[in-house]
């Protein structure tokens, strides 16, 4: 197969494949799906462990350098040490790791790092039990908590801490969540409300800032900012906590969009290709690979779709409109 970089039409290369390999959750967050759930995708439509690792291998041989597993709830998929060992075993080898709620994450570390699993980014919003259960309705915190030091133990590090603040509900909590990862290693990352919920109400005004964030932060710690070049591609804007060398970061995905050095790619848990976050529009893998495609078919369309791919998001534009698909059927 003749191999190249994903490169978008404005130069960008892209590295980092985002594979959702379940739209199932465990928990309702409120910001992300209404409390009875959405309607799954029919299983017939979910991509195999071998349709994974194949349409994984082809990204790899576009230059895709990591992998993260993202959900739904990638824990819910009963096959995912099998499916993290078969992108262990792609050369080159990819960085793998995986966004997750961290509920089963417990029994299941270990044998994840041992299939290959290098990392992991666990969603945590709050520490106290009854504001989890109010935002997942689900009593799981202590399940989450054990998952993230399981994560530790197991060698899945650094681990990542994702928080999202909510207007009156968990915003308070910033300064305790940050003292939470800095005594015990983790490295926390605050993400501003973005407008992907199944029920589209998303609301501005109840969205708290990057501004905002840091000024709920900086009532107990001293923030430095580090320098741009820190931060590369990545999404979160990093400072140094009280001097260093612990940060903290902050994804203001709203307010200071970086679509501009993002590289990520998306691969849907139906085999669908989006090149951004917020893209409307998606190029269907799934049918040609079960059509008989050849790998340099595959690779073309996945180039076809990052060379489509949009300057920006648009949130901040007047003819926005929000994806169809909500955060548990794209993935993080």
């Amino acid at each position: 197969m003749t191999s190249g970089p994903l490169v978008d039409r404005f130069g960008r290369v892209h590295r980092d494949l985002r594979i959702s390999v379940t739209d199932r959750c465990s928990l309702r967050c409120t910001y992300c799906m209404p409390e009875q759930g959405v309607p799954w995708l029919p299983r017939d439509t979910m991509l195999t462990t071998e349709e994974v690792v194949r349409l994984a291998g082809v990204a790899v041989s576009l230059g895709i350098e990591e992998i993260r597993l993202t959900g739904g709830e990638p824990l819910l998929r009963r096959d995912l040490v099998d499916v993290v060992a078969g992108l262990a075993a792609l050369e080159p080898s990819p960085e793998i790791s995986m966004t997750t709620n961290g509920v089963g994450l417990a029994k299941t570390a270990r044998a994840l790092a041992d299939a290959g699993l290098t990392r992991v980014n666990v969603s945590i919003d709050t520490l106290r039990r009854d504001i989890f259960l109010d935002l997942a309705k689900r009593d799981r915190l202590k399940d989450t908590l054990e998952g993230i030091h399981a994560s530790a133990e197991a060698g899945l590090v650094p681990v990542k801490l994702n928080t999202v603040l909510m207007r009156g509900v968990n915003d308070h909590e910033a300064p305790d969540l940050l003292g939470f990862a800095l005594e015990h290693g983790y490295q926390l990352r605050f993400i501003e409300q973005m407008p992907l919920d199944a029920q589209h109400q998303w609301d501005r005004t109840q969205m708290i800032t990057g501004e905002e964030i840091l000024e709920r932060l900086r009532v107990r710690y001293d923030l430095t900012p580090l320098p741009d070049e820190a931060r590369g591609s990545a999404p979160a804007e990093l400072f140094l906590v009280d001097g260093g060398p612990a940060t903290v970061g902050v994804i203001a995905s709203v307010t200071m969009p970086f679509c501009g050095t993002c590289d990520r790619v998306r691969l849907t848990a139906d085999g669908m290709v989006r090149n951004c976050l917020f893209a409307t529009g998606e190029t269907d893998l799934r049918t040609s690979l079960r059509a008989g495609a050849s790998d340099e078919e595959l690779a073309d369309l996945f180039r076809a779709s990052i060379g489509a791919k949009l300057p920006g998001h648009g949130i901040n534009e007047p003819d926005f409109l929000q994806p169809p698909r909500p955060m548990s059927r794209i993935g993080g």
